[in-house]
């Protein structure tokens, strides 16, 4: 028997080209993994969202947007948005193909956008997470704010609104 070692994933930015597969990744995830928080018509309505290409490269395109890739290939992707405070960005969308949930790849591409912020002067990074992401957050530093709902479609969402704030003590991480 022979082991093949699990290449190392890596981050790039994104590019107009890879929508196409980032919707993909955008479908399949909440497709495969949201199904114990969301009935079928919220996961059908949600989907639905990535389905005007040019939005979506749009939205993408428009915001900080990193993609986590193995061999290559993405496998994950992370956008960001500057509130109108420097010091608040907000994460807009986290997804991660279902064949590499639990894997490390949502918390390569967060550590990345909390190093990012941090290092940019940002003091807090918000989050409106959705039910099946609010626990990763919470692992991670995040507080719930309040909980609020989406129109999505025909559908109302449920999420939570979240803050981590950054200790200004705490250096590690940032560039030297």
């Amino acid at each position: 028997m022979s082991a093949t070692a699990f290449p190392a994933p890596a981050l790039r930015p994104f590019l107009p080209q890879d929508e196409p597969l980032l919707a993909q990744i955008f479908r399949d995830s909440i497709a495969e993994l949201t199904g114990e928080d969301y009935d079928e018509a919220q996961q059908s309505a949600w989907i639905a969202s990535a389905d005007d290409e040019s939005d979506f490269t749009e939205r993408l395109a428009g915001q900080l947007t990193l993609i986590a890739t193995i061999a290559g290939s993405p496998v994950g992707f992370v956008s960001v948005k500057s509130q109108d405070q420097i010091d608040m960005p907000q994460i807009d969308m986290l997804y991660v193909h279902p064949s590499v949930a639990r894997s490390g790849i949502a918390t390569l591409l967060c550590d990345a956008v909390e190093r990012l912020a941090r290092g940019r002067g940002a003091t807090h990074l918000r989050v409106d997470a959705s039910d099946t992401a609010r626990r990763f957050f919470e692992k991670r530093g995040f507080f719930a704010l309040h909980r609020q709902t989406a129109i999505c479609g025909d559908e109302w969402l449920g999420n939570t609104h979240m803050e981590k704030r950054f200790d200004p003590e705490d250096t590690r991480g940032l560039p030297q």
